[in-house]
């Protein structure tokens, strides 16, 4: 790749990334099902980049990456469910905007987990974060969709925050794909139990968005984000990934008639800022870190 074809690539992954919602939507299926179509379809499209495309070979792995990528499987099977209950109560705009609360979480976590001192321009990532979800939840009760749809959301966020710290520990030792078609793998198992008894269930047009979410949305979204990270900065890779969100609710927008009201806009746009912002903070990120965060999406 050349520095321009890379940049297209990482736009059209984070696309594809933004597509998410948008196909847990179109699919008339529970979660669980959902979840399990795309992590299975998603094992398939990733083993054919790694066998085909991948110039790096298979790390041998010790009981340490063992236990981390399936903690790490269970933590993305966790993100992903509630994630697209919160599509489904919710709509793919909230959904969305609830998610992308992400980079709050991470930062508190990583003040208490690793007992570093939380920085002022952190303080007020957080803030922007904040006041964005309030300005996002049209009423704050429990009786609505949106707010219920708001908190899985939320659940997502965190998850997916606990979610890049585990794989961030694991990135130097593990290859990008190698994690990621791990981790699909345990999502797979997991979802089994609860999918399998509603498979038969599915229609075929189902599975046709679930497919599409597992190739496009998954593994071939990871892997031009691989790709592309052998010539683009981690920086750059990181601040066009923020890009993601804008996508899934312009095209929502456009698909689904989801309005989104000025209230809306405007704590969209401040949770936006702030995952730029976080973007720009974590420039210093080698491009592993960044690899990672992108398998767990």
């Amino acid at each position: 790749m050349t520095p321009r074809t890379a940049l297209g690539a990482l736009h059209i992954g984070a696309l594809m990334f933004g597509l998410t919602g948008v196909f847990g939507k179109l699919a008339a299926a529970s979660p669980a099902v959902i979840v399990f179509g795309r992590a299975a379809f998603a094992v398939l499209a990733l083993a054919f980049f790694a066998r085909f495309a991948s110039q790096n070979g298979w790390q041998k792995l010790q009981a340490v990456d063992w236990r981390r990528l399936a903690l790490s499987g269970v933590l993305l099977a966790g993100h992903w469910v509630s994630f697209f209950i919160a599509v489904k109560v919710a709509g793919v705009a909230i959904a969305t905007l609830g998610f992308t609360s992400f980079p709050a979480f991470t930062v508190i976590l990583e003040g208490l987990i690793f007992r570093e001192r939380i920085r002022t321009n952190e303080i007020v990532l957080v803030v922007l974060v904040s006041v964005g979800l309030v300005l996002v939840t049209p009423a704050f009760d429990l009786a609505s969709g949106a707010t219920t749809g708001l908190l899985w959301a939320v659940l997502s966020g965190l998850l997916f925050a606990l979610l890049s710290l585990t794989n961030r520990a694991s990135s130097g030792r593990i290859p990008a794909v190698q994690a990621a078609l791990c981790q699909n793998v345990v999502v797979t198992l997991c979802l089994l139990p609860v999918a399998a008894p509603q498979l038969s269930e599915v229609r075929a047009l189902d599975w046709l968005w679930i497919g599409l979410l597992g190739v496009f949305c998954t593994g071939v979204a990871h892997s031009l984000f691989v790709a592309s990270l052998a010539v683009i900065k981690a920086r750059t890779a990181a601040v066009v990934f923020a890009m993601e969100p804008v996508y899934g609710i312009t095209i929502a927008w456009l698909l689904f008639d989801e309005n989104p009201t000025v209230r809306m806009l405007i704590g969209g746009a401040l949770i936006i800022v702030a995952i730029v912002v976080s973007a720009r903070m974590s420039g210093s990120a080698d491009k592993k870190t960044v690899a990672a965060e992108a398998a767990s999406h």
